[in-house]
């Protein structure tokens, strides 16, 4: 399982990230503005630790039809089209970054997501 600590370092990597509670949980934000990820454990007595992310248009749907064990359309998030990921499952931590990531691309003003993208392309780690 992915551990709050992971997620922490995953989101607050990317750049002019920050978290503060959003709601009583732990929240990641571009420029302390756009929320991009969320964290929950134990949400509303789930007994689950999940993951929620920002997402562009048409993936939460493939991605709960194609692996519904993993991924799911989160609460008051998911009419956006935020995914929800199961961190408690066997989802893979690539899956998890990945998701954080795009999630993270998805609200950042251009100027970052061209920062994150030029990284890449000289082989760093976004």
């Amino acid at each position: 399982m992915t551990s709050l600590d992971r997620i922490r370092e995953l989101c607050l990597g990317l750049p002019e990230t920050n978290e503060r509670p959003s709601h009583g949980r732990p929240a990641f934000f571009v420029r302390d503005k756009k929320s991009f990820a969320m964290y929950m454990d134990n949400h509303h007595g789930s007994g689950r630790t999940t993951l929620w992310c920002a997402a562009a248009e048409g993936v939460q749907e493939a991605l709960v039809t194609a692996e519904p064990n993993h991924y799911f359309r989160p609460p008051y998030v998911g009419h956006r089209g935020w995914i929800g990921l199961y961190l408690d499952s066997d989802i893979d931590e690539n899956e998890v970054a990945g998701a954080i990531e795009d999630a993270y691309l998805e609200v950042a003003p251009k100027s970052l997501v061209k920062t994150v993208l030029d990284g890449q392309d000289r082989g760093g780690a976004g």
